[in-house]
């Protein structure tokens, strides 16, 4: 640690080389310490974002983040799994923020929780909004997110709240403007030490990476997925790119609806334009209502939640295939079950201790 510099590694990024993992911890606990100043977080974010960041400064980085975070208690034996995604996509209605809740209702007697990270987005209709829009208290202390965890298998962590460090990247973070590694670091240090994650990512070249980051911060099981329409999810507009985490290796695979018996939709069905249509669209897919029957849209958001949520379930270990974890997510919401566990997050994260 004593080794490094601020200069030595501005340095190495000017010439183009990376940091190694060492490295990359050294400079965000610097940064995350407060002991490094606006112009020296704007220039180790911008130049580590000209080439883009590496799986050693992304498990650096997320070393130093985790040893930061303010944690929740998990249930003992939990199975816990994150649906957090980098954001920065074209926005459809938050499709991640609908599957936690389903594959927390279908997961309750498997031994699975979902501990959702998240934050507000740029769109106004980031997983914060909209949970907060459906009832739920997004500033939730530790305490009450960890029992929303015990009685109603689902919490949700706005991240701000459990990285209270990374106040000092805020001022550079919001002149650079574009996106910075810390968008990705945010998904990598869930407070709840979620071993299984569903990652959406914005770019297609960060599912590699981000899949070998997680696999060397000790994942269990993961899957890191870009739809080819752009999307962060899992979409039914065509296929995904993704890559899984799974038995100490990466995997790269393509995710196609059709093979899971679903059928692909047009790109304006999962797309909404207001926070009020994004809560609407999955108080919906929550209730399983896809309209009359005869609505291809909320048929469309419904079949598309469902399969993240399959993904997540198989990704817990709930269930082997992505088929099963479609099914099973299907009946959930049939039964009732994703809706009570929507009014049970609601409902414990409001009431005090």
């Amino acid at each position: 640690g004593a080794m490094h510099t601020l200069h030595g590694l501005l340095g190495t990024l000017l010439r183009g080389g990376s940091l190694d993992e060492d490295g990359a911890r050294w400079a965000f606990e610097e940064l995350l310490c407060g002991r490094l100043d606006d112009a020296a977080i704007g220039a180790l974010l911008a130049l580590v974002q000209s080439r883009g960041a590496t799986v050693d400064e992304l498990v650096g980085g997320a070393r130093a983040m985790r040893a930061h975070v303010t944690p929740i208690e998990t249930p003992p034996g939990a199975r816990v799994l994150d649906t957090c995604g980098t954001g920065g996509t074209p926005k459809a209605f938050n499709i991640s923020t609908a599957a936690a809740i389903v594959i927390a209702a279908a997961g309750r007697g498997r031994g699975v929780v979902v501990a959702k990270h998240g934050n507000r987005s740029r769109s106004g209709r980031g997983s914060a909004e909209i949970l907060e829009s459906l009832g739920v208290n997004i500033g939730a202390t530790p305490q009450q997110q960890a029992r929303c965890l015990r009685e109603a298998g689902v919490s949700f962590s706005f991240a701000i709240h459990h990285h209270p460090a990374m106040k000092h990247a805020a001022g550079p973070r919001r002149s650079l403007g574009f996106p910075t590694i810390f968008n990705l670091l945010g998904p990598l240090t869930n407070p709840a030490g979620a071993r299984r994650q569903l990652l959406g990512v914005y770019a297609p070249e960060l599912v590699e990476v981000m899949a070998s980051a997680l696999l060397r911060l000790g994942a269990e099981r993961a899957m890191v997925v870009h739809a080819s329409d752009g999307l962060d999810e899992i979409t039914l507009t065509g296929t995904t790119h993704a890559a899984m985490v799974d038995g100490g290796v990466v995997r790269l695979l393509e995710i196609d609806p059709r093979h899971e018996g679903l059928a692909y939709c047009a790109p304006e069905a999962l797309r909404v334009d207001t926070l009020v249509a994004a809560r609407d669209a999955i108080a919906r897919v929550i209730d399983g209502d896809a309209g009359d029957g005869t609505s291809d849209s909320a048929r469309a958001r419904l079949d598309c939640v469902l399969l993240n949520a399959g993904a997540g379930l198989m990704v817990a270990g709930a269930c082997d295939t992505l088929r099963d974890g479609v099914a099973m997510a299907r009946e959930a919401v049939a039964r009732g079950e994703a809706r009570r566990t929507l009014d049970a997050l609601a409902r414990v994260s409001n009431e005090a201790g």
